[in-house]
């Protein structure tokens, strides 16, 4: 099994990336919207830790810059119907932590934000999956503040924000370590979502 992949990123397109390591071999490698997102500019070093996917049809590696994301990716592609494409899509749209809390705490709607999950896919994954994600750790958000960060997240998702954003806005406002009520979570999450790039 690969387990990670360090060397020079040769090119960022789509979904995946072409990392060159200093033994010479180039790998492309699938990634979630996130981790795309947050990887350094072509000709960078970066270090991703994988999972290999073999098929019957080829191989594909799969990317993380966080264990715990590739550690849900891995157990989603334990539940019935689901393949990595459609795990991938669940990492890139919720991010490992929200998929994680939206199974553990029977959050169909969320799942059924994902394109491709309706909600039969989405009510059997949590059957399968709500008692198999108890050791995964998921860094961030403190276990008083979820609640509140929750409430918020919802809201700026029913504002027509996706769930990824407004995760990531949210996530950011806690780690300032100001006010927690979801009224301040959601004032300062906006704030970061409406400034001009």
């Amino acid at each position: 099994m690969i387990f990670g992949v360090r060397g020079t990123i040769i090119s960022k397109t789509g979904d995946r990336v072409i990392v060159a390591t200093a033994g010479g071999v180039s790998y492309e490698i699938a990634v979630p919207f996130g981790v795309l997102e947050n990887l350094p500019p072509e000709g960078t070093d970066v270090a991703l830790t994988t999972v290999l996917v073999v098929r019957e049809d080829g191989w594909a590696l799969y990317g993380f810059d966080q264990e715990h994301e590739r550690d849900v990716f891995q157990r989603l592609l334990g539940a019935t119907g689901v393949g990595p494409r459609l795990a991938l899509a669940l990492v890139s749209t919720l991010g490992g932590a929200r998929v994680v809390r939206s199974i553990k705490e029977r959050d169909l709607a969320a799942l059924c934000t994902v394109p491709g999950i309706g909600k039969k896919t989405a009510e059997r994954m949590v059957l399968e999956l709500k008692d198999r994600l108890g050791d995964i750790v998921v860094p961030g958000v403190k276990a008083a503040a979820s609640a509140p960060a929750e409430q918020a997240v919802q809201a700026l998702v029913n504002l027509g924000y996706s769930p990824t954003e407004a995760d990531r806005a949210v996530r950011t406002v806690l780690s300032r370590d100001e006010p927690t009520e979801p009224v301040d979570l959601i004032r300062g999450a906006l704030q970061l979502l409406t400034q001009p790039e």
